[in-house]
């Protein structure tokens, strides 16, 4: 058996659908290896925007504390390897096949039973198993899809965090704050603490009533954990921070976008409520070495080129007000694709805002790319100017040389449109998972 064929095999579940939610069969994955997550300490990290780098900060917090940490992620920008790491070291092709071994003849069993496991499924259960197997002192797990009936909700946390709440899979979720707050919220475990970022009153208010049922502290970005930019430039932010009242000044972060302040703000008060013995200056240390690609990312400066991956409505939102508030250009031009389940009229009015041209492209993964047309016609809504370049590569390199060295190129749409993108200067980029396969026999 050799990585190749593994992975194809894993890449192929999704034919069976990432959406099919629900507990059973990642409870059956886990009872026949021996339920490592029951084994494990971790911090849960669920939410809207922002569950990634939260997840990398507290991460990073815990490993310059001494902590050997596990770091699940979802879905991964460069590699499949990057979804599963331990104090920084991507899971190795040797531990996915060895891991895969064990778990293929109980994927065997559930496919004859009707029952076939999904690939968030399958990956999920890997990386519990991988985080035991490496005898890790804490996981920090991202939540992949909503949260109540999400692969990853079946450990038991320390800590839960719900970093904020927007209109994202509606179809699933609910087409209100309401219910989407509700499907976010079934994280929160008995007992358990609670710490949000949400600035939408209606699911604050649904945390707080589900939390005083299931007998949790809740706390919040602001009330609870406050924070001051104190400065920015291309290479990061300075900001100070009171959580519970205990003041740390000067932190940086080598990321932009005052959102990523906030991010920082959540993870600390998420260290902090998990009463370890943790001082301001392994804090620091966290934050400043902390990494997070395709986040308002700057690859080169003449021409300023930002990869950002905002999704949906509410990044995108976002990332406007940063591109306003921390960069100066001559002219910006973005190269845009995004996946046809999103809010494309209500993404391409936001970008509207700060856009001078749009080149509109197609990213290649799972003919999931919305048509060009539909977006040359949300352009037009704003009188915008837009071109068409259908790979997204080519559209970014000929933005860039048509540029003037005062000019920003904004990359965005799409995390699928970034990995893309970020091929140009990082030669790790694997897109294989993008490819539909035929069947694969193992």
């Amino acid at each position: 058996m050799n990585y190749q064929k593994v992975i194809d095999y894993i890449y192929n579940l999704r034919r069976f659908g990432d959406m099919k939610l629900g507990l059973e069969r990642i409870e059956f994955l886990l009872e026949k290896v021996g339920n490592p997550e029951r084994k494990l300490k971790v911090v849960h990290v669920g939410g809207t925007n922002g569950k990634g780098s939260t997840v990398a900060m507290i991460t990073s917090i815990l490993q310059s504390a001494g902590f050997k940490v596990g770091m699940y992620t979802s879905p991964h920008l460069s590699s499949y390897t990057e979804r599963i790491v331990v104090n920084n070291q991507k899971i190795s092709e040797e531990d996915i096949i060895r891991l895969f071994t064990e778990f293929k003849p109980i994927i065997d069993e559930m496919i004859a039973k009707g029952n076939q496991p999904t690939f968030p499924e399958v990956t999920t259960a890997m990386a519990f198993k991988h985080f035991f197997d490496r005898g890790v002192d804490y996981a920090v797990i991202e939540v992949g899809i909503g949260g109540r009936l999400d692969a990853t909700n079946v450990v038991n946390p320390f800590v839960t965090v719900i970093t904020n709440i927007g209109l994202e899979h509606t179809d699933i979720l609910g087409n209100s704050i309401e219910e989407i707050a509700r499907e976010k919220a079934g994280i929160i475990k008995e007992g358990v603490p609670l710490i949000t970022a949400t600035e939408e009153e209606k699911a604050f208010s649904v945390f707080k009533k589900i939390c005083e049922e299931k007998n949790c502290e809740i706390f919040r970005v602001n009330k609870d954990a406050k924070y001051e930019r104190k400065g920015f430039d291309l290479d990061g932010q300075k900001f100070d921070v009171n959580i519970f009242g205990e003041e740390l000044k000067d932190l940086f972060i080598p990321l932009l976008g005052e959102y990523q302040v906030v991010n920082a703000s959540t993870a600390v008060a998420a260290v902090k409520l998990l009463k370890e013995k943790i001082d301001g200056g392994e804090i620091r240390e966290g934050l400043k070495n902390v990494k997070w690609p395709g986040r308002l990312e700057v690859v080169q400066k003449e021409p300023l080129v930002v990869l950002d991956c905002a999704k949906d409505p509410l990044a995108m939102r976002k990332l406007v007000d940063s591109v306003k508030k921390d960069f100066r250009y001559r002219k910006l031009t973005a190269v845009v694709s995004i996946s046809k389940d999103k809010k494309i009229g209500l993404m391409i009015q936001r970008l509207a805002e700060v856009v001078d041209e749009f080149v509109f492209a197609k990213h290649k993964v799972q003919n999931r790319a919305v048509d060009i047309e539909i977006l040359e016609k949300e352009a037009e809504k704003y009188s915008k100017s837009s071109i068409t370049i259908e790979d997204v590569r080519e559209a970014v390199r000929k933005t860039i040389d048509s540029s003037e060295k005062e000019d920003m190129v904004l990359v965005t749409g799409s995390i699928f449109t970034v990995a893309e993108a970020r091929e140009i200067w990082f030669k790790e980029v694997d897109l294989r998972w993008g490819r539909e396969f035929n069947e694969v026999k193992i």
